[in-house]
């Protein structure tokens, strides 16, 4: 298997493992901010705020691993781009 491929995998990986932690603090740490919410001040309802907060980083960092899937020849064909400019600006002698 190619190093750089296995690199990227193992990447993209870590990138889902983190997301999934993120998904799992999020839902643990928001329901008991509920419940002592709930439990201490029910007449004023303030942990929706909390939620939907975090919840637009989560959207993010979700975005963020997964966007690969919709844009990820688009980057392969940036990141190939650049490698070539890279490549004819090492070839170039200086002026």
């Amino acid at each position: 298997m190619d190093d750089i491929a296995y690199r990227r995998a193992a990447a993209r990986v870590e990138a889902r493992l983190a997301f999934y932690r993120h998904a799992m603090i999020y839902a643990v740490a928001n329901a008991l901010l509920a419940a002592v919410n709930l439990l201490k001040n029910p007449e004023h309802l303030w942990f929706p705020w909390v939620i939907f907060g975090w919840g637009i980083g989560l959207f993010a960092h979700g975005l963020n691993v997964y966007a690969y899937r919709w844009m990820g020849s688009r980057r392969e064909q940036m990141i190939q781009r650049e490698l070539e400019r890279q490549e004819r600006s090492r070839q170039s002698p200086p002026s």
